[in-house]
């Protein structure tokens, strides 16, 4: 119901590139530009900067930009309430989620969706991403929320938020005097990983690939299956490890850990809902409904 141009100037102003969003609102470069075009000559300002085929938000369209956020949100939360007031909302879900958002995002809003659907079961199964993917593929679930950069045939990937890779050590790893390092430290130090098949994993070596630095290279002293065990670690231990900054807040908090920032090396990924092309599971689209709804924002 709302204005769609709103929309689109919210999808380019996110992307900042006119091709890239008239791609995903499955619309014309033109009709795309044209609507930009229609709201400037309504609200008589410049929402873009224009510098050849780049382009930057004015100072109107940055304003712009935080208030179609909001009403957004309001209208998420609208569809949301209003779509489930005649919903018999019961049955179970089955769930999949790689370790990471398992253990760190997923839980509270696990509550909060029981709390407003007392008669759902919620059945969740967590492992690394790729495990993730061969349950959604083998039909063994319903929905999973993975964190990798893989992208299969016949799976919808659709982000829901981000997330940054960091390198970390305990607070009480002496072993390094400096709080940022450069890319040619990194085979210096002792590192613990995570297994094969895991999403951080494949985010981190696809990071240190662009930057021109092999797994191969790093002294790989044990590869650990999750982000507890290598935390507790490194707690007892002068090794590092690259972890997803949601699995280090408690520890930051309680001055346990510490980040270590590497100069020239800038690890962020989304994580992504997945489900299988063409489905259309009740239960898998009110959950993501009511995640939409509950401030998970790109």
């Amino acid at each position: 119901m709302f204005d769609f141009r709103l929309k689109v100037f919210n999808t380019v102003a996110k992307r900042l590139n006119f091709t890239r969003a008239a791609e995903e609102l499955f619309i014309t470069q033109p009709a795309v530009t044209k609507h930009i075009q229609e709201i400037e000559v309504f609200y008589k300002c410049k929402l873009f900067e224009r510098n050849g085929t780049k382009i930057k938000l004015t100072t109107a369209g940055l304003s712009l930009l935080k208030y179609t956020e909001i009403l957004f949100e309001v209208y998420r939360d609208l569809e949301f309430e209003l779509s489930v007031l005649n919903e018999n909302a019961k049955g179970t879900l089955m769930l999949g989620a790689s370790t990471t958002i398992a253990q760190y995002v997923l839980p509270k809003y696990l509550a909060l969706f029981k709390q407003k659907f007392p008669d759902i079961k919620i059945e969740l199964t967590n492992g690394n991403t790729e495990y993730i993917e061969n349950l959604l593929v083998e039909n063994k679930i319903d929905l999973g929320l993975i964190e990798g950069q893989s992208k299969r045939q016949y799976i919808k990937y659709t982000p829901f938020l981000k997330d940054e890779i960091v390198l970390c050590a305990s607070i009480t790893n002496h072993s390094i005097k400096k709080s940022t390092l450069t890319l040619t430290d990194l085979p210096k130090l002792p590192m613990i990983i995570r297994e094969q098949g895991s999403g951080s994993l494949e985010v981190v070596v696809a990071a240190l690939k662009k930057v021109n630095v092999k797994l191969s290279q790093l002294a790989i002293e044990m590869v650990l299956d999750n982000s507890e065990s290598i935390k507790s670690y490194l707690l007892h231990s002068d090794s590092f490890a690259f972890l997803s900054i949601h699995s280090v807040l408690k520890e930051m908090k309680n001055n346990e850990m510490k980040i270590i920032d590497i100069k020239g090396l800038d690890i962020q990924r989304y994580f992504y809902f997945i489900i299988q092309q063409g489905n259309n599971h009740p239960l898998s689209e009110l959950f993501l409904r009511f995640i939409s709804s509950n401030n998970f924002k790109l």
